[in-house]
Formats: structure tokens, C-alpha cells, sequence
């Protein structure tokens, strides 16, 4: 009797059900269809801008939740107010709303970039790898992430901090279009990354960096609170500082809390650049408001007792009122968006509390 054919089931993707993939978008996600054998067995989180009647195309065969801005406002209520409009900082909704440990987020220009060999890279799974290893944010190794197969610890490494630290936050690169501010963009029109560096390293405790939202990872359980990418856009004196935002306060955080962030691979290719001069309008104050600010972040101090993200990032949020609103009312207002962000977190987030229903997802 011949024994029935037995097809191989597939190997499931890491982290299939603990991570959600992040997506702000104005338009039709065409984009995926590139990315379908990274993406199509993970679910998606659709932040739409913008006009919340239009309709997004997204391409068959993903699992997918889409949330507009009628959703947000239902969801969230009055506290809706500290979600952005008309800007890409929308995002942060879609990690708010989430339920898993993971949040990969990508832009929709971003498309599958090659390594040197011309093998498409899943960015994805670097991003996985980055998390779950350690990060080396006490001591600077100098081959780099000592825990990637072919490196280890330098001679005259402490064998005291070889553990490492837990990552929180892994941050990716782009080939083709950097990602420069408007007065370099248009100093450099035609200047494109084209250099491949095969390098992970972490960034050392006490270092600031500029975070780019574009290519990013995080777990959610570790660092969440802290990534909310401010006030931007609609009705707002500043644009395209949002990841910036979230990048140094989470920076702050994650030294504090002895957690560790990540940059280097991997790679995207970010398609196309955005109009400098646009730019120029929606960064003109952020130019000016950043030489105050980041030595702001670099001087801030962290009470002891703080030890939990949401309690770092209240005291963070009174500091911002107490030491820029000097600067800017602007800076009044958007403390007062971090804690209600905070507050809108809990309330989501809270043990018991339901699943929003969604009237514009849809599934396999």
C-alpha cells in the first residue's frame, strides 16, 4: 500500500506572531509586492494620513489592520489630540494600538535594497537578529557587535560586561537617498549612498544620535512609552523632526534604564527624495530649536526612583515643559502631548482592555 504523500510544512519566519510591521501611508501600498516574501507571513499595521475617506489599495494575500484618522479619533477620544496629522509621525499610533512584543517600521518608499554580492537583503531579519542578541552600550568593542557569527570580544574587554545589555532598539541604514536635511540637500542634489558597510555597533551610553523612523525596530516591551514621535504637521511649527524626537528621548531612557540601541545593518533602498524646499519650510524651526534642545537631552537627569519607561518619560515631559518652554510654547504643548500619550498607552494598553473593532482591516 503506498504510504500518502506528505507535503513539508514551511518554516514559520522568526517572531511570526510576536512582532507587527508598522506602516504610515497616504497612498496605495504597491510597495509590498516587493517585499512580499519578507512581509506576507507577518501582520501589518496600516497608520493611513491624511483623508480618511480615501480609500488604500493594499495588495492581496497580507494580513493586515488599516486605521485612519475617523479610527484613531474614535479609539482614543479627546486623547487623539496627541497623534499627529499630515505627517508621518502618525506612526506612532500603530504602536500604541499594537498588542505584540516586536514593532518592525518601514516607509513606503523604502523598497528591497542588494548587498554587494547582488542578494536582496531582508531587513527584517537582520532587524530580528540585532534584537535578540545583546548590546554593548558600557564599553565600545572595536570589531564591532561581538555577538555576530565571525566576531567576538577585543583583547582588553571586560569579561565583567561581556553579558551585555538588553537591545531595545535596533536602527537601520538606506542605500541610494541619505537621509539629509533640507539645507544639505540642496547644497548636494545628486549625492546618493552608495557605500555598503557590513557593520552593526551600539551606541554608547551617553552618545545622542539622530534616529531616522524609516527603517527601524524596537521591542515594544522594553522601550514602547518612549517612542512617541511628537507633534508634527497639520497645525504644527515643525515637521520631520518627529523620529528625532522620539530618537533622544528614548536614547535618554535607555541609558537609564541600562538598555541598549543598535545602528548599522541593515540596509534599505530609499527610492526617492522628498522636495528640499518643502522641507526647508517644515524643518526651518527645528534648525534653529535643536542647538538648544539636544544639549537639553544631553544634560537631563533621571531621578533613581525612576524605574519603569512610562515613569521616565513623565519626569522627561516635565523637564521638556520646565527647560524649552522657555524656548518655544511650542514646547508647552508638546509636553503636554507626552503625557497624554502616556496616558492614552495605559488606558490602551491596560490588562482586560478589548481589541478595538476595524472597520477598514481585512485578513487572509
Amino acid at each position: 500500500m503506498a504510504t500518502p504523500s506528505v507535503k513539508p510544512t514551511p518554516l514559520s519566519p522568526p517572531l511570526k506572531d510576536e512582532l507587527d510591521i508598522v506602516i504610515p501611508t497616504i497612498r496605495n501600498l504597491d510597495f509590498l509586492e516587493m517585499w512580499r516574501p519578507f512581509f506576507e507571513q507577518y501582520h501589518l499595521i496600516i497608520v493611513q494620513d491624511g483623508d480618511p475617506s480615501k480609500t488604500i489599495r493594499v495588495p492581496d494575500g497580507f494580513d493586515y489592520e488599516l486605521y485612519n484618522r475617523n479610527d484613531i479619533n474614535r479609539i482614543l477620544g479627546p486623547k487623539a489630540s496627541c497623534i499627529s496629522f499630515k505627517d508621518s509621525a502618525c506612526r506612532c499610533f500603530g504602536y500604541l494600538i499594537s498588542k505584540k512584543k516586536y514593532i518592525f517600521t518601514i516607509d513606503d518608499d523604502c523598497f528591497v535594497a542588494k548587498d554587494p554580492s547582488g542578494n536582496d537583503i531582508n531587513a527584517l531579519q537582520q532587524h530580528i537578529k540585532n534584537l535578540l542578541t545583546p548590546s554593548t552600550p558600557h564599553f565600545f568593542n572595536t570589531l564591532y557587535d561581538p555577538y555576530r557569527e565571525g566576531a567576538d570580544f577585543v583583547r582588553g574587554y571586560p569579561f565583567s560586561l561581556r553579558e551585555g545589555a538588553p537591545t531595545a532598539v535596533s536602527h537601520g541604514l538606506w542605500l541610494n537617498i541619505p537621509d539629509y536635511d533640507a539645507p544639505t540637500q540642496l547644497v548636494k542634489p545628486l549625492e546618493r549612498n552608495t557605500r555598503f558597510v557590513d557593520a552593526v555597533m551600539t551606541i554608547p551610553k551617553g552618545t545622542l544620535f539622530p534616529m531616522c523612523g524609516m527603517n527601524l525596530a524596537f521591542d515594544r516591551e522594553l522601550i514602547g512609552p518612549a517612542m512617541y514621535f511628537g507633534l508634527m504637521g497639520d497645525g504644527q511649527p515643525i515637521g520631520r523632526y518627529d523620529d528625532m524626537w522620539a530618537g533622544w528621548c528614548m536614547k535618554v531612557i535607555c541609558d537609564h534604564l541600562g538598555l541598549g540601541v543598535k545602528t548599522g545593518l541593515p540596509y534599505i533602498w530609499h527610492s526617492k527624495a522628498s522636495n528640499p524646499f518643502v522641507n526647508l519650510k517644515k524643518e526651518y524651526n527645528g534648525i534653529f530649536w535643536q542647538e538648544k534642545a539636544i544639549p537639553f537631552f544631553q544634560s537631563v537627569s533621571l531621578p533613581k526612583d525612576c524605574t519603569t519607561v512610562q515613569q521616565c518619560y513623565l519626569t522627561l515631559a516635565n523637564e521638556v515643559k520646565a527647560k524649552l518652554g522657555e524656548l518655544d510654547p511650542y514646547f508647552v504643548k508638546l509636553a503636554d502631548a507626552m503625557v497624554t500619550w502616556i496616558e492614552a498607552w495605559d488606558e490602551v494598553n491596560s490588562p482586560g482592555k478589548k481589541p478595538a473593532k476595524l472597520p477598514n482591516g481585512t485578513s487572509k
